[in-house]
């Protein structure tokens, strides 16, 4: 018997503990909970963190996360109001304001995501739609800084008149307005990337390169056309400095054979002897210079050659 009252004590203390542990609950700082019982919400969120307690077994809690949660949408391909086919690839940032009214419309972060999902893309839909492209990718009038003279054209910029951060806003104010009886609030809305379609990218990377090959071709031609004007300078210049070389030569050489005859002539001039001499030893360099040993001279008697060679 006393054995039998021992067995039925520690059932009933394993009950005990375990319907004590089912009633008790701890909230994570970033969490918040609901208590639901049979599926049915009970009571107001529990959104201070600590110790919380409920009805054992027959009352559950939902978590929710208190902190900014993310959405990242897909790239979806969307005509803008110019008729330009683009992908738009956006992301938000949203966070769960009101548990029990988010439980009861969307039941779990899932079906947050979902709802979110089909909210901010027919949003971004109409909001391309509406606005041309230029809208979307700038966000402010300005003047572009003109780094080369041959881009003061290529960089003339159309003035926009609301721009890719008011039509962001736009759409945020838009997607809150159809979220506010969700319980949740999309708190950042962002064009992650926008991009032409494939066929229309290809288009305008022909387009480039082609305005690119455009510019080259003027640079090309400029340079030839320097080119061509810096070798006829040098050319020009080169023909002087040839021209005033040979001129140069000239004179020296003038001067020169003047100094030697004014040399010559004064040497002449100088006394009988020293015309003498002078005339015999330009007979012996014209004979050092005309004969040899198998040359064969004939003179005559009065020659000027003959009468050294008799009478030296």
């Amino acid at each position: 018997m006393k054995k039998f009252a021992n067995i039925i004590l520690i059932v009933v203390t394993i009950v005990v503990a375990i319907t004590a542990l089912d009633s008790v609950f701890v909230i994570d700082e970033t969490k918040q909970a609901i208590i639901t019982q049979f599926g049915r919400p009970i009571g107001e969120p529990r959104t201070d963190p600590g110790l919380n307690v409920k009805l054992p077994f027959i009352q559950s809690v939902s978590y929710f996360d208190k902190r900014f949660l993310e959405w990242d949408g897909d790239a979806n391909q969307v005509p803008t109001m110019d008729k330009k086919f683009i992908f738009v690839d956006t992301y938000a940032r949203w966070e769960i304001t009101d548990p029990l009214q988010f439980f009861r419309r969307l039941r779990d972060e899932r079906g947050a995501q979902s709802r979110i999902s089909d909210i901010l893309d027919g949003e971004t839909r109409n909001a391309v739609a509406s606005h041309e492209l230029i809208e979307l990718v700038r966000t402010s009038n300005r003047t572009p800084e003109q780094t080369e003279e041959f881009l003061e054209e290529l960089d003339q910029l159309e003035d926009i008149q609301i721009g890719r951060d008011s039509i962001e806003r736009l759409i945020l104010d838009r997607a809150n307005e159809r979220t506010a009886d969700l319980g949740i609030r999309i708190l950042d809305f962002r064009f992650k990337r926008i991009n032409y379609v494939d066929e229309v990218r290809r288009s305008i990377n022909d387009r480039m390169i082609s305005e690119r090959n455009q510019i080259a071709d003027l640079f090309r031609s400029e340079g030839q056309g320097e080119a061509r004007r810096i070798e006829g300078q040098k050319e020009r210049e080169l023909a002087a400095i040839q021209s005033m070389a040979v001129r140069e030569s000239e004179e020296i050489r003038g001067r020169a054979d003047a100094e030697a005859t004014s040399i010559y002539a004064s040497a002449y001039n100088r006394t009988r002897q020293s015309r003498e001499l002078y005339s015999f030893l330009k007979s012996l360099e014209t004979l050092e210079a005309s004969l040899d040993s198998s040359t064969t001279v004939v003179l005559s008697t009065d020659s000027e050659l003959f009468k050294y060679l008799t009478n030296p």
